[in-house]
Formats: C-alpha cells, sequence, structure tokens
C-alpha cells in the first residue's frame, strides 16, 4: 500500500456501531485520508513484518466466505474486525467509501447547518452556508435543533445528529426530504427540506475589531494547509492569531502537516509508527514565527487537529486554550475486499514531537476555557503581543 493509504482519522461503523464526523463548514459525517508521507524508517528487526498483511487478510477471507455462501461480505467483514478488537476499525461499503472520498475534496451530502451541542444537552446551530437548503428554508444560526425525522436529538452526541441529518443509516442521497424540528426562542416549528450535494470551505478568517486574526479549519480537506498559509499572509504584521480548531475531528495529514507549517520554520511536527516501523512527519520551513498565537481546542478537536495541536504546544509556538482534547491518535490503513467494499484496521499510533502519546489521552491545553473560550483566547494574545 501506498503512504497516501494511510488513515489518521476517527470512521463511522455501519448501522451506527459508531459514528464520527469530519466538521467542515456545515454537519456532515466525513472520512479523511491521513495520506502520511514517506516514512524515516527506524525498525527492530525483531518487528513483526507481515502484522497488518495477516489483518487485512482475515478480514479478507471472511468477505469471500461469506461472498461464496450468498450472504452479506460486509456484514462478515465488520464481525471480523469486531472479533479483533480493533477499536477504529471499520468496514465501509463501495458507496460508502466514495462519499468519503468526495470529502476530501470538500464535496459532500448535507442541509447546510453547522451546529454544537451546548451544557443543557440541546443542539444549538452555529452556522448556516450560503445557498443550502438549511439557508433557503430560513434557519439561522441561534436556533436550536430539536429533532430529525421525529427522533429527538437533545442530549445526543453531534456525531449521531450528524448521521441523522445526513441520512446515513438508508444512505440517502441528494434529494431526499429530512424533516427538522426547530426552535427560535419561545417559537417551535417543523419544516422539509431537501438534501443536496454542497461543497466546503474548511478554512476561513475574519479580523476582530482589536486587530486579531480568527483563522477557523473546520477540517483538513484538500487545500487546506495552503488556505491558512495565504490566511497568515493576509494577517497584519502588527497582530495575533487566535487558531480555532474547536470541533474540528481531522482529516488529511498532509494538510494538516502543511498548516502546522504556516506557524514553523520546518522542523517535527509528529511521529508515527506502523507495524512497529518509526517514521516522521516534518513542517516545511518558512512558516510564521514571529506573530503571537493562540490555538482554541475543544472535546471535538481530533486526531490530525489534534497531531497540529501538540506540534504547536510542544514547540513552544502556541499557546493552548480550551478544553481537553478528544484523544484519537491512531493511524488506520484501507484495503479493498472482494465485494469493492474496503476494511480499515488499525496499524499504528502517532506522538507529538515531545513523544506524548495522544490515543485515548487527548492533549491537555495549557488554560483550560470552556464558555467564553474565544474571548479568553484574546485576552491571552494580547499578554503574549506585550510580551
Amino acid at each position: 500500500m501506498s503512504g497516501r493509504d494511510l488513515f489518521c482519522q476517527p470512521r463511522r461503523m455501519r448501522r451506527g456501531a459508531a459514528l464520527t464526523l469530519v466538521f467542515t463548514s456545515v454537519l456532515v459525517a466525513g472520512a479523511a485520508t491521513g495520506a502520511l508521507p514517506g516514512p524515516d524508517r527506524k525498525s527492530s528487526p525483531d518487528t513483526p513484518r507481515s502484522t497488518t498483511a495477516a489483518r487485512h487478510q482475515q478480514v479478507a477471507e471472511a468477505a469471500a466466505e461469506a461472498m461464496a455462501d450468498g450472504k452479506s461480505p460486509v456484514e462478515a467483514a465488520e464481525r471480523a474486525v469486531s472479533r479483533s478488537g480493533d477499536r477504529w476499525g471499520a468496514v465501509y461499503s463501495e458507496g460508502e467509501y466514495e462519499e468519503f472520498e468526495e470529502a476530501l475534496d470538500g464535496r459532500y451530502t448535507g442541509v447546510g447547518l453547522r451546529a454544537r451541542r451546548e451544557r443543557d444537552g440541546r443542539i444549538e446551530v452555529t452556522g448556516v452556508r450560503a445557498g443550502s437548503p438549511a439557508a433557503e428554508a430560513g434557519i439561522r444560526a441561534g436556533d436550536r435543533l430539536r429533532s430529525v425525522d421525529g427522533d429527538r436529538v437533545d442530549g445526543r452526541p453531534v456525531t449521531e445528529v450528524v448521521s441523522l441529518l445526513r441520512g446515513d443509516a438508508t444512505d440517502a442521497p441528494a434529494g431526499t426530504e429530512v424533516r427538522l424540528g426547530m426552535e427560535r426562542g419561545t417559537r417551535a416549528w417543523s419544516l422539509t427540506v431537501r438534501r443536496a450535494r454542497l461543497s466546503t470551505d474548511s478554512v476561513t478568517a475574519h479580523r476582530t475589531g482589536d486587530g486579531v486574526t480568527v483563522i477557523r479549519i473546520d477540517s483538513f480537506t484538500k487545500g487546506s494547509g495552503d488556505a491558512v498559509r495565504a490566511a497568515v499572509r493576509r494577517a497584519p504584521a502588527d497582530g495575533g492569531i487566535i487558531l480555532d480548531l474547536r470541533g474540528n475531528s481531522g482529516g488529511l495529514v498532509t494538510e494538516a502537516v502543511a498548516a502546522a507549517s504556516a506557524f514553523l520554520d520546518g522542523g517535527l511536527v509528529a511521529t508515527y509508527d506502523v507495524d512497529g516501523d518509526q517514521r516522521a512527519l516534518h513542517a516545511e520551513p518558512g512558516g510564521d514565527t514571529a506573530r503571537p498565537l493562540v490555538t482554541l481546542v475543544d472535546g471535538g478537536t481530533m486526531s490530525a487537529a489534534e497531531l497540529v495541536t501538540g506540534a504547536l504546544q510542544d514547540r513552544g509556538r502556541a499557546v493552548v486554550v480550551g478544553s481537553r482534547t478528544f484523544g484519537k491518535g491512531s493511524v488506520q490503513m484501507p484495503s479493498r475486499l472482494p465485494d469493492g467494499s474496503v476494511a480499515e484496521l488499525t496499524v499504528g499510533h502517532y506522538r507529538t514531537p515531545s513523544g506524548r502519546g495522544v490515543d485515548g489521552r487527548g492533549i491537555t491545553p495549557d488554560l483550560d476555557a470552556d464558555a467564553g473560550a474565544l474571548a479568553r483566547a484574546g485576552t491571552v494574545l494580547s499578554g503574549l503581543g506585550a510580551e
């Protein structure tokens, strides 16, 4: 398998066994290829070299046997992955996998909402994509999403809400209807919208009144790294930067490294292993190392976004503000099954430049902040500027 085929992103198991998403500028379930660059190998002679191939072969054989018996190869492969105890392992139909690849290019099926779960468990709309079905239906930021097709969403993880909006359980295509229960103040209403094929702008930037540039990365899709570099170049030379990675559940690792490179002058971003082979990810030289930088994170900051956070924190480039990140630091490798579906198995883990493991631990911010985290980041940034 090529380096292009390595993944570093939480995945969604079929039939709701596990859910994840790429937080783009809307609610969208997704997957992201962790296209890891070439290896800096430091393997031990005693390291087993066929572990990954053997596990993939076992899953493929289970799928092939099911096909021969007239049974579902995907379900058989899922059972094999489940028995392996692989927390992040997953199996996707050919169609699902095509959707994931489209998501890497910033294309997806959805309604155009971006949302978060509040402390009281309610789902609040934080953004609506212009021209999307949600925007045309009059939904706006600050509204509450109460139900999807009659299913109450209060208290549910945002990932599950994403799955309902997309119609993952039925592989709903663009054009299918979804009924939303909404609330705005004391008003409650229901409306029906049609899912549509949408594109995302995963990187956005705006300037605050005091000259601070806020760069938000919703996911690391194709071109994200260049977009971050461009945003940094446009930022005032005498102003600080807030890098907002809240709700970013990962994406293309090459794009994550490119984004980190915008703030580093070369050097280590992370290390990772694949079946014991130790490899490294390095930043490109020439990044901005002068402007004060604060990185905002929360429990929805995952995978490749944690990789960026850990690099900037360990390298002393940014002060990290927010809450502990999710803790997904494993690498998945896909393989094609006999029926065209795809199985992904965990093959290794990555570490921050100082050697910290992320998987199951997350990254602890330098300063805790929940409500008012953006304002706290601005205060910290002003202090860094004074220094």
